[in-house]
């Protein structure tokens, strides 16, 4: 039962690209935006309750005492440690209209995001969160398909959207975590849910991510004489599988997984040794108080980290049908 069309990765961009000689391990960066990782998950193939106007509302606290380098290990900061915390709040329309044998909609979410860091010693060279405010927009059109019927009731549902994440947020090149990317993104998704029985089913969601150019690079990137950088491509997924212990309650696991595909530039040429990889999994629930309200808790462990923080993140998202 989506409805973050994106989602967003709110853990804003992590550029780590520090010049420094004290420090050279920080010569690695996290370059690429907010991105959905974990935001969504059970029933995602489709909104719980058909076409209509739909409001969510998306609290996920993200918590991580390490920085992975290339070889996905640790680099040597003195107990570092970074707090994120994003609202977001979505609307979403699906219509009447049909396209291609499916109904046409819309769907808008507005993040804010307070990002936070903190070490064991004081040094200007570590990375450093910018302000609270307000993240990149996310704008997307997309097509939802009917739910495709058995015998038993529900067997397959599914979704394609062409989302946007529109340079909107707040950001600032003297810092490396901030609300907004400076950079437009495409990130289009399928999502799907199938039911094994009208209890036991598993969803996916499936993006891939094209970035565009940042003409004002964070301070590190700007130590090693850029103009301009882009981030590279990437492939990213939410996975869940659930089982309906009551008409109520669904208890679960879930899980994201992204790898990024190209390299990131710097002045239009390719830089190696920055490509990101995370996998995380946990376990989440469900409860419905009707049909029309839903709440949803999920909880992810990062592993296989490179070129990223590790940490975890704790996912609550409450869904509302007018």
């Amino acid at each position: 039962m989506n409805l973050l069309s994106s989602g967003s990765k709110p853990l804003a961009t992590l550029g780590l690209a520090l010049a420094t000689t004290s420090l050279p391990m920080l010569a690695h960066a996290y370059d690429l935006p907010p991105i959905n990782l974990g935001f969504t998950s059970f029933l995602d193939g489709a909104p719980p309750a058909g076409n209509g106007w739909y409001f969510s509302q998306y609290v996920q606290q993200y918590h991580a005492d390490k920085f992975k380098d290339n070889a996905g290990n640790s680099l040597g900061l003195p107990n570092p440690k970074v707090d994120v915390t994003v609202s977001l709040s979505q609307v979403l329309y699906i219509s009447d209209i049909e396209v291609a044998g499916a109904n046409l909609g819309m769907d808008v979410i507005v993040p804010v995001v307070s990002p936070h860091t903190s070490y064991g010693a004081a040094s200007n060279a570590f990375p450093k969160a910018g302000d609270s405010g307000v993240g990149d927009l996310l704008v997307g059109p997309f097509l939802q398909w009917p739910i495709v019927m058995g015998e038993k009731g529900p067997k397959f549902m599914q979704r394609v959207e062409l989302q946007f994440i529109l340079p909107t947020g707040e950001y600032s090149a003297n810092r490396e975590i901030n609300p907004g990317s400076n950079a437009w993104s495409f990130n289009p998704y399928w999502s799907g849910t199938y039911f094994f029985t009208p209890e036991w089913t598993a969803s996916v969601r499936a993006h891939y991510l094209w970035n565009g150019k940042n003409d004002d690079p964070n301070r590190g990137f700007q130590a090693l004489g850029a103009s301009s950088t882009r981030a590279g491509q990437a492939f990213h997924t939410n996975f869940a599988m659930e089982y309906a212990f009551t008409p109520q309650l669904r208890l679960g696991v879930n899980g994201y997984y992204l790898k990024q595909t190209t390299d990131t530039q710097m002045n239009g040429h390719d830089v190696s040794g920055r490509r990101e990889q995370v996998l995380a999994l946990g376990v989440g629930g469900m409860y419905s108080f009707s049909k029309q309200d839903h709440l949803m808790f999920n909880f992810y462990d990062e592993m296989a980290v490179k070129n990223r923080t590790e940490g975890e993140r704790y996912n609550l998202r409450f869904v509302h049908h007018f």
